[in-house]
């Protein structure tokens, strides 16, 4: 970005802003009752939108300023709408965790090579919480070979996969270079190169430890498939049993005034008082006995055939 420059309000217009409700009326009053000095908008100078300061616009605007303070930023617009959630997430009027949620899946959908920590370090979520989305949205990097972390490096998804691809290309083209079956099978030079010696001692391209996590032991089952919340919700919604009954309808809408989605803990955490949080923690561990006490009743109960089945 370059240095701050004073820019025609008349020449600016709104930005792919990350925020679903856009901006806060209230906020911008706020800054624009402020004596403070505020820190310049970014703009994207390709086409003049706003990257970063859309609430500081609005308060110049209510103070009938025709210019305001500016940083240029030349990147693409993919790049530009990053830069915009990042700097919505290190300062002024935090986003929420939907907008967050959303954040995140398009930056899935732009980079969907990224680690689960590259989205959530740009995004402001917790790793854990971005992989959930993954895969409740299916994202296709759940088939690539690897990943970009953090830190620029490309690592494998599944190693035991990569060492795989490995050895059939030696086994096939024993005069390719360590350096090519690297990049080729998406594996380290060195991971590389122990997988040749592996196979020239004739032992298998994969350590034991991961033998044993690709092969389940015999006679165990399959992991269950997780339940993500939003599906079952469109399929509960759908049910005529519990469409066209009172009941029913009573318990989805129970069931939606109670289920939390991805991260949206987080924004509820951030609005809790201090003063307040053993006291809340505590209801909340009143309240999750209480659900499990529920699940265990729906377990013993077991499937039920609808009515006049």
């Amino acid at each position: 970005m370059g240095p701050p420059t004073t820019v025609p309000i008349a020449m600016l217009s709104p930005g792919d802003s990350p925020r679903l409700a856009g901006e806060d009326p209230g906020h911008a009053l706020l800054l624009a009752e402020s004596s403070t000095r505020l820190p310049p908008i970014i703009v994207h100078r390709p086409t003049m939108r706003v990257i970063d300061g859309m609430h500081r616009l609005r308060a110049a605007i209510m103070c009938g300023a025709d210019t305001i303070e500016a940083r240029f930023y030349d990147g693409d617009a993919d790049a530009a709408f990053l830069l915009g959630v990042r700097e919505n997430i290190t300062h002024g009027l935090p986003l929420s965790g939907p907008d967050r949620e959303a954040a995140a899946i398009r930056v899935m959908g732009v980079h969907p090579e990224w680690s689960d920590r590259a989205i959530a370090a740009a995004t402001g979520l917790s790793a854990k919480t971005v992989a959930a989305i993954r895969r409740r949205t299916g994202g296709d990097a759940a088939h690539r070979r690897a990943r970009v972390g953090r830190d620029g490096r490309v690592r494998p998804i599944d190693g035991g996969e990569g060492r795989l691809r490995a050895s059939q290309i030696i086994q096939s083209e024993p005069e390719v270079s360590l350096r090519e079956v690297a990049r080729r099978a998406g594996i380290s030079v060195a991971t590389a190169r122990d997988v040749r010696e592996r196979l020239r001692q004739g032992r298998h391209p994969l350590p034991p430890r991961q033998r044993r996590t690709r092969a389940a032991p015999a006679g165990r089952t399959a992991r269950p498939v997780p339940v993500v919340w939003p599906e079952v919700r469109d399929k509960l919604g759908r049910d005529p049993a519990l469409k066209y009954s009172e009941s029913g309808r009573h318990l989805l809408r129970w069931l939606d005034t109670h289920a939390l989605a991805a991260g949206e803990w987080e924004a509820l955490l951030r609005a809790v008082p201090s003063h307040w949080t053993g006291d809340l923690a505590h209801l909340c561990k009143l309240f999750a006995r209480r659900w499990l006490d529920f699940a265990n009743a729906l377990e013993a109960t077991g499937p039920n055939p609808p009515p006049g089945h």
